[in-house]
C-alpha cells in the first residue's frame, strides 16, 4: 500500500487575506496622505492667482474696471490753485501796503452856484413852445490826498434833468488837479428845442412860485490818478446831485443841494 503523500506546509499563509488598496497610515511625524482618488499638485506659489468668491465678484469686477485717475490733470488743477491763491495774497498785500503809504481819500464835489437863461414860462399858449435854455454852472472839485494828483480827460459830460426830462448838457474842461487842492470850474449847459408838455410847464410854473424847483444834475468824468511817477489806467467818476433852485433866472439861488459820489474801475 503506498504511502499517503501530504505536500509540505505552504511559506504563505493557508487562509486567504483580502488585498486592501489604501496605504497604511504614516506615523504622525509625516504628512497626510489623502484619500484615493485624489491628486494633489503643488505649484508655485508666485504663481498662484486669488478668484472671489461669487457674492465679491461683482466688487471685484467693478474695481478691475475702474478707469485710471488722471494724475497729470489733478497736478495741473492744484497747480493752478496755488498759483491763483498766490496771485490774490500778493494783490491784498500790494493794496495793504499802497493803503498804508499813501493813505487814499476820496474826492469832494459839490455846485456852488447856478445860472438859467431861456426859461419861458410865462406864455399860455397850446400846445407850449419848445425852448432853448442855457445854464451855467460853478462844480466844485475838491482833492484832499497828499500824495494823489487827479488828472481830468476829455469825454466827460454834464446833464441837467427836471423830472426824468433833460433840459441840456455840456461838458468838462479838462485839467491836472495836483495833491490837496480845491478847483472851481465853470460850465456851460445848453439845450435846443427842448418840447415840454403842459403839465411838466405847469409843474414847473408852479415850483418857482412855491420857491423850490428841483432839478438833477449828472456828471461824469473821466479820470487818471497820479501817485509819484505812475499813472493808473482811465477810470470814470460819477457825480449826482440833487439840487433845489428858488427860480429858472440868471440870479437863481441854490435853495439845498446833495451829492453822491461813485467810481467806475473799468
Amino acid at each position: 500500500m503506498a504511502d499517503r503523500v501530504h505536500p509540505r506546509d505552504s511559506p504563505f499563509h493557508t487562509e486567504t487575506t483580502p488585498l486592501s488598496l489604501s496605504r497604511p497610515s504614516p506615523p504622525d511625524s509625516e504628512k497626510p496622505v489623502p484619500p484615493p482618488g485624489t491628486y494633489v499638485i503643488q505649484i508655485p506659489k508666485d504663481q498662484v492667482y486669488r478668484v472671489p468668491p461669487p457674492e465679491n465678484a461683482s466688487r471685484y469686477q467693478s474695481y478691475t474696471h475702474r478707469k485710471p485717475r488722471r494724475s497729470s490733470c489733478h497736478c495741473c488743477c492744484c497747480w493752478f490753485l496755488g498759483l491763483l491763491a498766490a496771485i490774490v495774497f500778493l494783490s491784498a498785500a500790494a493794496a495793504g501796503i499802497f493803503y498804508l503809504v499813501v493813505r487814499p481819500e476820496a474826492p469832494n464835489y459839490s455846485v456852488e452856484s447856478i445860472a438859467f437863461k431861456g426859461f419861458n414860462l410865462t406864455t399860455t399858449s397850446s400846445p407850449p413852445s419848445a425852448i432853448s435854455p442855457e445854464i451855467h454852472v460853478t462844480v466844485r472839485a475838491q482833492n484832499p490826498n497828499k500824495k494823489i494828483g487827479i488828472y481830468y480827460e476829455r469825454e466827460s459830460s454834464v446833464k441837467l434833468f427836471y423830472s426824468d426830462i433833460k433840459l441840456c448838457d455840456g461838458v468838462l474842461p479838462a485839467f491836472y488837479q495836483p495833491s490837496e487842492n480845491v478847483t472851481e470850474f465853470r460850465t456851460a449847459l445848453t439845450g435846443s428845442g427842448i418840447e415840454l408838455t403842459s403839465a411838466v410847464q405847469k409843474g414847473l410854473v408852479d415850483a418857482q412860485k412855491q420857491g423850490k424847483v428841483p432839478l438833477e444834475l449828472d456828471l461824469r468824468a473821466p479820470v487818471r490818478i497820479k501817485v509819484g511817477p505812475i499813472k493808473t489806467w482811465t477810470i470814470t467818476v460819477k457825480v449826482a446831485c440833487h439840487l433845489t433852485v428858488n427860480k429858472l433866472t440868471a440870479d437863481a439861488n441854490i435853495v439845498s443841494r446833495d451829492c453822491d459820489y461813485s467810481v467806475d474801475p473799468w
